[in-house]
């Protein structure tokens, strides 16, 4: 018993002094170059958002609307996704660490606000193609995810409004 003990000890002693299978960690390398996700390429960030946002104008203005449609609902479901693991992050180091959350937060915003911006694009080309039954759930949800005071809110609103799915005026903000 006392062998299996008296082991491990034996060979932290003896290993750090044997030259083969030893790797020494590179510490002069830049931090960028392994932040895969910080670059501007990278696909899982508000920047990929808005290059399908972009792409899918570009076929609107071809006038394949199928195409358009196709990439704003993959912009949308991304900033969707950003959007939660932001959220899921900022609540997970809530009361640990305040820099992180904070952060957290700022991206989460951004997400969403790219998020409703997918949505207004979406909303546009349903009502376009005459589709107003699915453009309203996007409206409601861009008022859902902004807060109602926001510019993209507001907007939302009022095209219930010029849809006739909502009466009332918006008014007092």
């Amino acid at each position: 018993m006392k062998l299996f003990c008296s082991l491990p000890i034996a060979l932290g002693l003896i290993l750090p002094f044997s030259e083969t299978g030893v790797a020494f960690a590179n510490t002069n390398l830049d931090s960028d170059t392994y932040k895969v996700l910080s670059t501007e390429n990278d696909k899982l960030s508000v920047n990929s958002v808005k290059t399908l946002l972009e792409q899918g104008d570009s076929y609107i203005t071809k006038g394949d609307l199928d195409k358009a449609k196709e990439l704003y609902d993959s912009a949308r479901e991304l900033a969707k996704q950003l959007s939660g693991f932001y959220r899921d992050l900022n609540g997970a180091f809530r009361g640990l660490d305040a820099r992180i959350p904070k952060e957290m937060e700022e991206k989460g915003r951004e997400a969403l606000k790219i998020w409703a911006e997918a949505n207004s694009r979406l909303v546009a080309l349903y009502i376009r193609r005459n589709q107003h039954e699915v453009a309203v759930p996007l409206l409601v949800e861009i008022i859902k995810i902004m807060t109602p005071t926001s510019p993209e809110a507001k907007y939302a609103y009022n095209q219930l409004l010029e849809l006739g799915f909502v009466e009332t005026p918006l008014t007092g903000f």
